[in-house]
């Protein structure tokens, strides 16, 4: 993963337990990686490359680089995703699945604990970008 790993509080031993579980893609420029309205039971860490986020009429939400997640919020929801995702630039990325999550956040309680801080704290920040651009 990069080493500017937007999800703080997750450790380098809580990394090595999820990219255990996690499967290596790589996607295209514009590949869509996440498609609005479709339920993809996957979060997607981001080890290289950049993403837009895009709304369903394809406006511009933000731009996601290496060390962050994508699909946290339906995970989170249990939800449809809210938005499409666009590889900008050649992405190589990390893929684990829901259940998968799961079931180490019930073997790894603190493990869980971490994550969804950092996600949280995630989704804050990115929403006061978004709200101050």
């Amino acid at each position: 993963m990069a080493a500017e790993n937007r999800l703080e509080y997750v450790t380098l031993n809580d990394w090595a337990l999820l990219l255990d579980k996690a499967k290596y893609r790589s996607f295209a420029k514009g590949e869509e990686l996440i498609h609005i309205g479709r339920q993809e039971p996957v979060v997607i860490f981001l080890a290289k490359g950049s993403a837009r986020i895009v709304s369903g009429r394809r406006w511009p939400i933000a731009t996601v680089a290496a060390g962050e997640i994508l699909g946290d919020m339906a995970f989170m929801e249990g939800t449809q995703s809210s938005a499409t995702v666009l590889a900008e630039t050649p992405i190589e990325a990390y893929l684990i699945s829901w259940s998968d999550l799961r079931h180490l956040f019930e073997s790894y309680p603190h493990l869980g604990s971490r994550f969804y801080r950092s996600v949280a704290v995630s989704l804050s920040r990115r929403l006061r970008r978004q709200i101050s651009e």
